[in-house]
């Protein structure tokens, strides 16, 4: 499992390993919010969000020993589209990232080049993922329901979306097996 934190005043935020076995191996340190990840169709690269960089990451990765190598940038958000957040890879290995004060989805091909944008009516979307019997239903959450008149009128809702795409069945950890 990996996992990751977010800054604080006095520490930058990791990435994390969690093994099997309950122990915890630091993957990247100097961090300022990690969010969303996924792998590769091929399952031997990790994309990774650091939200506050703004920039979605790709590393090589070993699925043997759990390593990270090679980190290049995917893409790079500008300050005013808002920040990447949550993120899911699609069938065809596109990568769909959600837009924190950025109010769309992002869909990207595995090359990095935008090829579609969804606007939400909420200033922050924070996370994407497919489900369904087909994975053809995108599920989109946003934030910051407590104030609409300033985030939007879907601000705190999940929407729910029959798409052309397909996604792929999330991974089950194993921890404590």
């Amino acid at each position: 499992v990996l996992c990751g934190t977010m800054s604080t005043p006095k520490r930058k935020g990791r990435l994390y390993r969690l093994d099997r076995d309950g122990s915890l191996t630091v993957l990247l340190e100097g961090i300022g919010c990690s969010n969303g990840m996924g792998f590769s169709l091929d399952r031997k690269q990790l994309y990774y969000t650091d939200s506050f960089a703004r920039e979605i990451y790709l590393f090589d990765y070993d699925a043997s020993g759990g390593t990270l190598t090679n980190r290049r940038i995917f893409a790079t958000v500008e300050d005013t589209e808002g920040m990447p957040d949550g993120m899911t890879v699609d069938r065809e290995g596109c990568v769909w990232s959600a837009r924190w004060d950025g109010g769309c989805l992002v869909r990207y091909t595995p090359g990095g080049e935008e090829q579609l944008r969804i606007e939400f009516p909420a200033r922050k979307v924070s996370s994407v993922t497919f489900g369904g019997p087909d994975y053809a239903d995108l599920y989109v959450t946003t934030a910051g329901g407590n104030d609409k008149p300033e985030e939007g009128a879907g601000a705190g809702a999940l929407f729910q979306m029959k798409t052309e795409y397909r996604g792929l069945p999330e991974f089950f950890s194993r921890i404590g097996e």
